[in-house]
Parts: C-alpha cells; sequence; structure tokens
C-alpha cells in the first residue's frame, strides 16, 4: 500500500503483490435506505446531555470481550451497550441483568445492511471485528473481505448514520516486522521504519487502518466531521487468549516440556488484554472532547510488561503452570527453521484442496518471531491520559490464574 520505500510507524508502507485501495464505497449506501434521515440531525453531536450508545463490533471476541466488560465497568456516561459479532458468548446474558441496556446483536462485518442496522443511533463506534490469521486456515481472499470490506462497512454506515467517534483496533503488524526482518527497537510512533509486508493479515489491517485514518473529518449525516483513530496493540496476552493455552496444551501433550526455537536476545513487545481494553475505552472517551488532537492519530498500545523473546514472555505464565523450557540456546539451527517453515508453507499449498493444513510454524510465523519488535511511547498518555490500569504483577497473576484453569479443564 502507499508508495514505495520507507516510512515511519506514522506513515504508509507497502503491501507486496496487494492491490491498492480503491476509492469506491461500497453497496452500503444503497442498502442503508432511510436510515440516515430516520436520525435527528446533531444525534450523534448531543452526547454531553445524554447517556451515551456504544457499538463495539467484534464484541465477544478476545479483545472486544474485555472491551465490553471495561466499558460496563469504566464509563459512566455509558446509556446502551451494543455488541455486534458473528457469534455471541453466552457470557452476554449476565451482562444484561445490570443498569446499563445491553444488546446483543448477530452480524457480520462483511454484510454492510447489518453494520448499517448496528450503527444507526449510536455515537461511538469501537471496530474490533476483525479476522486475525498467521497460520493460513482463511484465504487471502476472506481476510481481505473481513478486515478490509468489513471496515470499509463500519466507515461508511458512520458517515451515512451520522456517528461521528469510530475507534478502530489495528495491529503492530501494520509497521512490522517487514518481510526484510529489520528490527525495530523502542520505536515509537514516528519511528522510520521500511513497512513492507506480503502476507494477507498484515496487508488487510495496514490497508484497514489508512481507510479508518484517511476517513477522519469526513462529514456525516447532519454536516459535522467524523473522527476517528487507531491502536495499534502490540502482542495481547491475557484471559482468553487462545495460542497462549495452545501453548500450554502442548506442553502437557510433551510431558511438561517446551524447546526453545528463538534467541533469547530476540525482544518482542506485548501488552496486557484488560490495558489494551482500558486504552480503548479511553480513546472513545476523549475522542470528543480531543478531536483536532486525536483525530486521525495512530497509538501503540503499551503498559508495564518486560521485554523479552516470545518464549521467555511466555514462561512468565507457562512456568508457573508446570512447564519448563529446554535450552538456554535454539536447540535447532535457524536454517533448519527456515527449511521446516517453507516445507510446511509448501504442504500447506498442496494440501488446500484436500484439506486444512495450518501448523503453527510458517515462513511468516519465523520471521516475526525472530526479528526484535518493541515499542517506548508516551503519544496516547499525553493526548488523552492514558496510564496502565493493570500493573504487570496483576496482568502476570491473572494470566496465570487463567492458564491453569484452561489447563484443568483441558484435563
Amino acid at each position: 500500500m502507499g508508495q514505495e520505500g520507507e516510512g515511519g510507524a506514522s506513515g504508509r508502507g507497502r503491501c507486496v503483490g496487494w492491490p491498492a485501495l480503491d476509492e469506491r464505497r461500497g453497496p452500503l449506501q444503497a442498502s442503508l435506505g432511510t436510515l440516515g434521515q430516520r436520525l435527528q440531525p446533531g444525534m450523534a453531536d448531543s452526547a454531553q446531555a445524554q447517556k451515551l450508545v456504544y457499538l463495539v463490533t467484534g464484541g465477544c471476541g478476545f479483545l472486544g470481550e474485555h472491551v465490553v466488560r471495561m466499558l460496563l465497568q469504566r464509563e459512566p456516561r455509558l446509556g446502551e451497550l451494543r455488541v455486534f459479532d458473528r457469534h455471541l458468548g453466552p457470557w452476554l446474558e449476565e451482562l444484561k441483568t445490570g443498569p446499563v441496556r445491553v444488546t446483543a446483536i448477530q452480524g457480520d462485518v462483511t454484510e454492510a445492511h447489518e453494520v448499517a442496522a448496528a450503527v444507526a443511533g449510536a455515537h461511538v463506534v469501537i471496530h474490533t471485528a476483525g479476522l486475525v490469521d498467521v497460520f493460513g486456515r482463511a484465504s487471502p481472499e476472506t481476510i481481505h473481505e473481513v478486515n478490509v470490506q468489513g471496515t470499509r462497512n463500519v466507515i461508511e454506515a458512520c458517515v451515512q448514520t451520522g456517528t461521528r467517534f469510530l475507534v478502530y483496533t489495528s495491529s503492530m503488524e501494520v509497521v512490522g516486522p517487514n518481510t526484510k526482518g529489520h528490527p525495530f527497537y523502542r520505536g515509537n510512533e514516528d519511528t522510520l521504519y521500511e513497512a513492507v509486508h506480503r502476507h494477507p493479515y498484515p496487508c488487510s489491517k495496514a490497508l484497514a487502518e489508512r481507510l479508518v485514518l484517511e476517513a477522519n473529518g469526513r462529514e456525516v449525516h447532519g454536516g459535522l466531521p467524523l473522527v476517528t483513530c487507531a491502536l495499534r496493540p502490540t502482542g495481547i496476552y491475557g484471559e482468553g487468549h487462545q495460542i497462549m493455552r495452545d501453548f500450554y496444551r502442548q506442553g502437557l501433550r510433551l510431558g511438561g516440556w517446551l524447546f526453545r526455537a528463538i534467541p533469547a536476545s530476540v525482544e518482542h513487545g506485548r501488552v496486557y488484554v484488560g490495558n489494551v481494553a482500558w486504552m480503548h475505552v479511553l480513546a472513545a472517551r476523549e475522542l470528543e472532547r480531543r478531536a483536532a488532537l486525536m483525530g486521525g492519530q495512530v497509538y501503540f498500545c503499551y503498559d508495564g510488561s518486560p521485554y523479552k523473546s516470545y518464549e521467555d514472555f511466555n514462561m512468565e505464565f507457562l512456568g508457573p503452570c508446570g512447564l519448563q523450557l529446554v535450552g538456554a540456546r535454539p536447540l535447532l539451527p535457524y536454517w533448519l527453521l527456515v527449511f521446516l517453515a517453507a516445507l510446511n508453507a509448501l504442504l500447506q499449498w498442496l494440501l488446500r484442496p484436500l484439506v486444512l493444513y495450518a501448523p503453527l510454524l510458517n515462513p511468516y510465523t519465523l520471521a516475526v518471531a525472530n526479528t526484535t519488535f518493541t515499542v517506548s511511547t508516551d503519544k496516547a498518555q499525553r493526548h488523552f491520559g492514558y496510564e496502565p490500569l493493570f500493573s504487570w504483577e496483576d496482568s502476570r497473576t491473572r494470566t496465570i490464574l487463567w492458564v491453569q484453569a484452561a489447563g484443568s479443564s483441558a484435563q
């Protein structure tokens, strides 16, 4: 996407082999019918005088559920919370007994009319819905349809219905690690970095983020401007993290052992899911009051989690649960890992017509795990007052307890 060459972490990268964004608005405008006309002018501008209506897309996903619960706990102006997802979790029922109206909406972000109906009348949209797939479980076309077209549908629904405030969940992978394995060491939103991608997932997130940022300032129904921002979590961990659970169960199958594959010197930035959710709530809260400052901006999500290699960081939780990491150094040479990753990619391509083969190791996941990517920034604190809600000790304890519970249920 964008121009070739270097781009800052706040700028444009490029997706090799992926089409550039077009300017089509998609089928949403036609599908909306009179939804926009049903809204009174200024409806989304009257947030100060009434309780607010929030919509969380992907509200039953890993991050989405935490955002939903955080809003109910920490947003005093919340009057109605709409939770939009393809698959609605049974836990939503317990939330419907509280003082805030919780509306569960089953729908798909790729269906423009379903998005439009969910957005109509909302003051704020937190768009967490997305297809996260770095293992090849979904086709590139499906990833693009969900992450890019789905985001376009959300933006157009906001424009047509008069919803003025949109917070988008982006990803660190919009920036990197890039295809060349260049490290990103203690970088921030303005650090120069050549963001070049080939994998469908980071390409789709980069294109979707660009849509959101370029939509900032567009006139919505009623004549006022749309205000948008994007949050880029580094690797999220915490309660509900499926990959952490998979590593734990893999270790149990191997008799309590995991084997080092990546040098301990390769550092990764990780962030607790509760703090990511808190940053979303704060950004959504302040987006109206600080529109001139926050509109069109990107923010890395960060907290006090230590910088460690991916494996060593995971052992902060898996170790207290009885697993051990074997090897002070990688047990296999890097060239062999490269060969195995390439072999997995070839097998995946050959087997795709017959069976789903989606191993954890592939060229992209190896490159990400083997490339330093850490952030050091206070932009969110300066722009909208973010401070981590959970300390590293709290985050670690909560995650350990969840992993232990997940292990008990597996056994």
